[in-house]
């Protein structure tokens, strides 16, 4: 159970299609306009580049131009950042998230569930396991976009009290075309794993002319907001209740009465 309250930034921000450079100088700016002392900092999905399937043109191998930058905004902001990227390893391709500690140090997500109605699965090699990472005593779990429709593989993991995580972080390109979904799913995952759930999703329009709404929010333990955006570009920072979240499943302990099962999957380890 954390003990320590959690500040995290969220980064509502436009993209500039299948362009590493711009993308990168302009998230830069808009980073260094976060003048507040924050533990992690929320970027959307394939943030360098748009949410593209030319990932025979776009990916970097690990340790590439777009994990240095990460690196460096890690350690210069004194915080975690996170993002998904295109990666390449060997003939594959990732959507990965990437978890970049000040230190340097780098962890990562490959999305399991990859979007067939773009052929997303046509291009890209879905991730084998689910991941949690830690911070200030806080299990994260690390999702990507299309995740968010699959409840069974977030499903939060209770043993002698203990939860699995404490929150469940959703980077997405959710187009505005279905954020009715986007907005129903977010709070429902916080609501039925008694968890802090939050979701980071892209504005504009990308290079197939796809719109995109935006709705970035952050829900309590109840599915109640503590912060919802529109459409805009935007920066926002929200701190996450330590000791709200363990008076409430003391309270709700609503997880002794879950369906014991596991998930079986020969894709899976």
């Amino acid at each position: 159970m954390p003990e320590q309250n959690l500040r995290i930034a969220l980064v509502q921000t436009n993209l500039v299609w299948e362009d590493k450079v711009a993308n990168l100088a302009n998230l830069e700016e808009k980073l260094w306009s976060i003048t507040e002392g924050v533990d992690l900092i929320i970027l959307p999905e394939m943030f360098p580049t748009g949410f593209s399937m030319n990932a025979e043109k776009l990916a970097e191998p690990m340790n590439f131009h777009a994990t240095k930058w990460m690196k460096q905004m890690a350690g210069q902001k004194k915080c975690v950042i996170t993002g998904s990227l295109i990666i390449q390893e060997g003939d594959d391709f990732f959507n990965r998230m990437l978890w970049v500690t000040p230190e340097g140090d780098v962890d990562f997500y490959d999305k399991r569930h990859l979007f067939r109605m773009a052929k997303e699965d046509e291009t890209f090699s879905p991730g084998l396991s689910k991941k949690i990472f830690e911070l200030k005593s806080w299990k994260i779990l690390p999702q990507v976009c299309y995740d968010l429709r699959f409840p069974v593989f977030s499903r939060n993991k209770w043993k002698d009290g203990k939860s699995e995580y404490d929150l469940s972080i959703y980077i997405a390109s959710w187009p505005a075309a279905r954020s009715s979904a986007w907005e129903t799913l977010l709070p429902a995952r916080a609501i039925e794993n008694l968890s802090y759930s939050i979701g980071v999703n892209r504005v504009g329009t990308d290079g197939n002319g796809i719109a995109y709404k935006g709705k970035s929010a952050a829900y309590d333990f109840k599915g109640q907001a503590l912060v919802e955006h529109e459409s805009e570009e935007v920066i926002s920072i929200i701190e996450l209740d330590a000791k709200a979240l363990g008076t409430y499943r003391q309270k709700f302990p609503a997880w002794q009465d879950a369906d014991q099962f596991s998930i079986r999957d020969d894709n899976m380890p």
